[in-house]
This record gives structure tokens, sequence and C-alpha cells, in this order.
């Protein structure tokens, strides 16, 4: 961690037990722990959803359950998160914390491909978080946009999008994260049925507005 991330954090509302807790599972008992939202970006998520007040939300890719735990923080009584994680072996590890924390009863746990479980809930939400599959990000796109899963005022936060700055680099041979990543920024940045900004924190965010 270097000194300007430091300095962000200490200036930062300090994260909570349970979120700490979390976190500290995952980095024991996780491959890849830091794929792991983390306080910086799960504080940005709460943030975001207190301002936009969505009644409906979609992740895609739960993982340990951090960011779904973020966003159920600051949704209103009533609203709620459906969460979809494709790797059963992490489904234990979220349903813990999820029925530990206080917002637990705000998230709607579900195992197995978006692709397949989105259309099965047939809901319509007024806000995506996307951190799933990387490979999968166009299609996760047209799924919802063509499928009518998000509204005229819906957002949807695409996560790693930079991906670790591959994006801005020659595509290595066979490389289909990036390839994909690099398609999905295009073709959002393509479309006008949205408009959209890049933020750059952590790994980026793609942060589209359905018009």
């Amino acid at each position: 961690m270097d000194n300007l991330e430091q300095y962000i954090l200490d200036n930062t509302k300090p994260e909570e037990e349970l979120m700490h807790r979390l976190e500290r599972e995952t980095y024991l008992r996780v491959i890849n722990p830091r794929m792991i939202s983390g306080h910086l970006q799960g504080k940005l998520l709460e943030m975001l959803v207190r301002m936009l007040r969505p009644q409906r939300v979609l992740e895609i890719g739960t993982f340990t359950g951090y960011s779904a735990l973020s966003i159920a923080r600051g949704l209103d009584d009533g609203a709620y998160i459906d969460t979809i994680e494709v790797d059963d072996e992490l489904e234990d590890i979220a349903a813990k914390y999820f029925e530990a924390s206080e917002y637990g009863h705000r998230v709607r746990q579900h195992i197995g491909s978006a692709l397949e479980v989105v259309p099965r809930l047939g809901e319509v939400y007024d806000m995506v978080f996307m951190d799933g599959d990387k490979r999968e990000y166009p299609d996760y796109y047209r799924m919802l946009m063509d499928g009518g899963y998000v509204r005229s005022g819906s957002f949807i936060l695409a996560d790693n999008i930079l991906w670790y700055g591959k994006v801005a680099q020659p595509i290595a041979h066979n490389d289909k994260h990036t390839e994909a990543i690099v398609a999905f920024n295009r073709m959002v940045r393509e479309d006008d049925r949205v408009d959209n900004v890049i933020i750059p924190i952590r790994d980026g965010i793609n942060l589209i507005r359905v018009k």
C-alpha cells in the first residue's frame, strides 16, 4: 500500500468489525483473495446506494459477500439485493456473514450462472453491480440491456474494467479476459442508449446510466 492510499484510508470512516472479519477470513481461506472489494470500494458502493436509493439491486459475482453487504447497508428498508455467484464453494462463507449482519435480510443469495439466473428471476433492476467472469462482461451487458432487466434511469457499475492496466496495452495472444473487457468498454462507449464515465478507483469502475 502506498502513502496516498494509506492517507485515503486514514481519512475515510473506519471499516466495521464484521466487514473486517469477513475480509480477514477471505484472505485466510480463499484462493485469490484480492478479488474482494475491500473497504474503500465497499464504502463507495454504500454511498452510491444511499444517493441513488434503488429498490432492486442485482450483483453479478458475490465472491465472499463483501460488496453485497456494503450495498445492503446502504439500502432503504424494503429494498433488496439479488447477488449471484457461480462458484458454489464460496456459498457458505458469504451466507455466514449475511446471517451475521443486521443488513443480511436485504440480501437474496443465488448460486449459478448469471446468464441463467437473471432470466429466471425476471426482475427489473434499478442498479446492477457487475463483478463476475470478465470474459462474460459483453454477454452480461447484452442480457441486461436487451432482455429488459434494467430500465430508463437504472445504473450499471462494472468492476475491474482497467484490468491491471492491460486494457491500455497491446492485448497478449489468447488473453480472453483483457479482450472481453476492451470489447465491453467499447460496447458501452458506442451504445446510444446509455451515458457512462470510467472511475479509476482500484481496478476501475465503468459507471453507466441507462437513458
